[in-house]
C-alpha cells in the first residue's frame, strides 16, 4: 500500500522510498489543487497558491477559481486586475498567466531564461544585426508611453528598421520587458487586443533586482518548493517541465534535506514537501469541471496523474488549444464548452465514455452551476450531454 499520510516518507527507516501510484498521486494533486474541496482562500491567495493561473485567454483564470472556490463571482477577480492587484504577462513556459502583483515583480526575474530561449528560438534569426539594447529601450519608452498592442509596437519600431519583422521586433520586447496586459484585457467575458505596458510602470514598483550565484539559487529552490506545494509529490523533470527552467536538479540537491522522497511505479524519486497533503488513494472526489488551459493538465512531465494517455490528442489538440474538461473520479473524461445562441445558453458535455447514472447526475449539478456562473442573464439553460 503506498505511503499516504501528511508526513509519510520511506517505508521504513534507512529503506527504499515508499511507492505512491498513480492514484496517490491523482489524489495529492487534487488535493493541493483544491479540487477535492472548495478552498479556504480569497481569490488572490489562491492565485498566488497555485503560482499563477495560465490565461492565454481572458475567461479561463475566472474559470480556475470558480471551480476551485465556493460562491465565487466574476467581478471578484476583474476587481483585481482593474486594482492592479493580479496582473497578465508572461511566465512560465513563456505563457501569459495571471498573477499576483508581488509574485510578477519576483517570478519574471526567475523566469527571464525561459523568455530569453523562447525569443531564440522562434526570432533570432529575424533580429540578426540589430542593436538589440537600444530597440529595448526605445520599446520601454513606447509602453510607457501609452500602452500599446504588439501590432502597433511592431509598426513603430519597424518604421526604422524596414528590412526587419515587425512581429519579432515586438516580440523583442515580450522577453526583454517585464509586459503586462492592461484592462480591459483580463475582463470577465470582455475581448479586444490586448494592450501592454511594463510591470514597473503599471505598478508603480520595481521588478526584483536580477540576481546572480548565491541569491539566485534561493530564489529558484524558493520556486521549486512553491511548485511541490501545488503539484506535487513531483519528479524534476516535472518540474522543468512546469516553468520550462532547466538545471532544476540543482535545487533539488539543496532542498533534498528538507524534503521527503517516493517512488512512482515507474522507479522515478519523487520529491516532496513533509507536510503537503497526500490523501488515501480510495478517497472518492466529486466530478469537477476544470477550466480551459488550466494549469492542472499542463504541469508535469508525465501527465497520467490526471490525463490518461489514450485521451491525450482528444484535449491537447494540434493547435495548441486546450478546452475545459471533465473529471471523473479524478481523472480528464471529457470535455465541455458553454455556448450561446440567442436567448439559450447551452452547457455542452462531451464525454469519453458513457457516465453512469450517478456520475451523470453530478455532471449535470456541476453544468448548472457553471451556467449560473457563466449565462446568469440567459432566459433558457440548458444542459446536453454529447458522446465524444
Amino acid at each position: 500500500m503506498p505511503a499516504t499520510g501528511p508526513s509519510a516518507g520511506p517505508a521504513t527507516p534507512g529503506g527504499p522510498p515508499a511507492v505512491l501510484d498513480a492514484r496517490a498521486l491523482n489524489r495529492a494533486l487534487l488535493a493541493r489543487q483544491h479540487l477535492l474541496a472548495p478552498a479556504e482562500l480569497t481569490p488572490e491567495q489562491l492565485t498566488a497558491h497555485l503560482v499563477g493561473l495560465q490565461a492565454q485567454a481572458t475567461d479561463p483564470p475566472y474559470y480556475g477559481l470558480w471551480t476551485r472556490l465556493a460562491d465565487f463571482r466574476p467581478e471578484q477577480l476583474s476587481t483585481l486586475v482593474e486594482q492592479r492587484t493580479v496582473v497578465r504577462i508572461g511566465l512560465q513556459r513563456g505563457t501569459i498567466h495571471l498573477v499576483t502583483a508581488e509574485d510578477c515583480l519576483t517570478l519574471r526575474p526567475i523566469l527571464q531564461p525561459v523568455l530569453d530561449q523562447g525569443l531564440k528560438s522562434s526570432y533570432g534569426r529575424r533580429l540578426t544585426g540589430l542593436d538589440l539594447e537600444a530597440l529595448t529601450e526605445r520599446g520601454r519608452l513606447l509602453v510607457e508611453q501609452a500602452p500599446r498592442t504588439f501590432q502597433e509596437l511592431g509598426g513603430l519600431l519597424g518604421a526604422d528598421h524596414p528590412d526587419h519583422d515587425p512581429a519579432a521586433l515586438a516580440q523583442l520586447l515580450r522577453a526583454r520587458l517585464a509586459l503586462v496586459q492592461v484592462p480591459p484585457r483580463g475582463l470577465w467575458q470582455s475581448g479586444g487586443p490586448a494592450a501592454h505596458t511594463t510591470a514597473e510602470q503599471w505598478l508603480g514598483r520595481p521588478l526584483d533586482t536580477p540576481a546572480t550565484g548565491e541569491q539566485e539559487q534561493l530564489r529558484r529552490d524558493d520556486l521549486v518548493l512553491r511548485y511541490l506545494a501545488a503539484f506535487g509529490p513531483a519528479t524534476v523533470a516535472d518540474a522543468q517541465k512546469w516553468s520550462r527552467l532547466t538545471r532544476l536538479a540543482a535545487s533539488v540537491a539543496r532542498l533534498r534535506p528538507q524534503l521527503v522522497e517516493f517512488r512512482d511505479e515507474q522507479g522515478r524519486t519523487l520529491y516532496d514537501l513533509p507536510r503537503a497533503p497526500r490523501p488515501d488513494p480510495g478517497l472518492p472526489v466529486p466530478a469537477r469541471l476544470v477550466a480551459p488551459f488550466d494549469n492542472l493538465l499542463l504541469s508535469h512531465a508525465d501527465r497520467s496523474r490526471i490525463l490518461p494517455s489514450e485521451h491525450r490528442t482528444r484535449v491537447m489538440t494540434a493547435n495548441g488549444l486546450v478546452p475545459g474538461t471533465l473529471l471523473v473520479d479524478g481523472l480528464v473524461a471529457g470535455t465541455w464548452q458553454v455556448l450561446r445562441q440567442g436567448a439559450t445558453a447551452s452547457a455542452v458535455l462531451r464525454t469519453f465514455a458513457d457516465p453512469d447514472r450517478t456520475t451523470r447526475a453530478e455532471l449535470a449539478d456541476q453544468a448548472d452551476r457553471l451556467l449560473a456562473f457563466a449565462a446568469p442573464d440567459a432566459q433558457q439553460q440548458e444542459v446536453r450531454f454529447v458522446a465524444g
